[in-house]
């Protein structure tokens, strides 16, 4: 039994201790001077200088105005109460002056990020132009070009024979090799081919690539032109070489040979003789 009145006497105690503690804390939370610092704080109000001055017959009698922000103060306390207003939320507050340059910060670092992704799409698309490995997928290759340059790029780089040649026939080879053109053609071939190669496989601007494809096909087209030619010149030599050869079939015989004045005169001297 008393050790039941101890406990209770003890829980008693500490049920007293923590509302007398629970008030004094309530108190404090609700100080009227916390509170008008509270407001000078934020936005609400540049004043409220609790505790308030109280007077009897001209003298201060208020001890806490005294020790807060009357004669008994620290300076830095009255240079506080009479300064400029530095609530850190007012309109032109430095808290609100932060916020405001965030927010610009944010704009310029979206602008800068949109900056350096618009920079970035364009070296993918500079890039995508420069390198050779994208070459075979663009659009004016694919519809003209790849077409125009075909027979380039089917033709032999070294032909051997009137067929790679793109020749009539062997005699007409046989003609050109005589003649030298068949080496000046390879010559103009590997220049061809070279220019060609340089295009499909250089690194090099879009526009610069397709410049030097119209002057590979310009260069291509003089070839095919100049084969032609050689194809008709030949030809027309085969033909005068069969006229002639048809024609001396009919000629003199080498036996026959002209006769001179003497003989001719001689000739009819002979054929005349009995009639004089």
């Amino acid at each position: 039994m008393e050790n039941l009145f101890r406990k209770f006497v003890i829980l008693s105690l500490l049920t007293y201790t923590a509302a007398v503690f629970a008030q004094v804390s309530f108190k404090r939370l609700n100080d009227p001077a916390i509170v008008a610092q509270h407001r000078r704080m934020v936005f609400q109000s540049w004043g409220d200088w609790r505790p308030y001055p109280k007077y009897f017959l001209g003298v201060q009698t208020n001890f806490a105005y005294a020790t807060v922000w009357g004669l008994w103060s620290t300076k830095i306390n009255r240079d506080y109460k009479d300064g400029e207003d530095i609530r850190p939320l007012k309109p032109t507050g430095i808290q609100n002056q932060r916020l405001a340059q965030l927010k610009l910060q944010e704009e310029e670092a979206l602008r800068i990020k949109a900056s350096s992704d618009t920079i970035r799409q364009r070296s993918i698309h500079d890039l995508l132009h420069w390198t050779s490995a994208t070459v075979d997928a663009d659009p004016l290759w694919l519809l003209y070009y790849k077409r125009m340059l075909k027979h380039l790029y089917e033709f032999p780089d070294h032909p051997q024979n009137f067929y790679e040649w793109k020749l009539k026939d062997h005699d007409t080879f046989k003609t050109l090799t005589e003649t030298g053109a068949i080496a000046r053609l390879q010559e103009e071939l590997d220049l061809i081919k070279e220019k060609y190669r340089m295009s499909r496989t250089m690194d090099m601007p879009r526009g610069k690539r397709f410049l030097m494809y119209h002057e590979t096909l310009v260069k291509w087209r003089r070839f095919e032109k100049e084969l032609r030619g050689y194809n008709d010149r030949v030809t027309l030599l085969t033909g005068y070489k069969t006229v002639l050869k048809s024609h001396s079939d009919n000629a003199l015989s080498s036996s026959w040979y002209p006769e001179s004045d003497q003989q001719v005169v001689r000739k009819m001297m002979q054929h005349f003789k009995h009639r004089y």
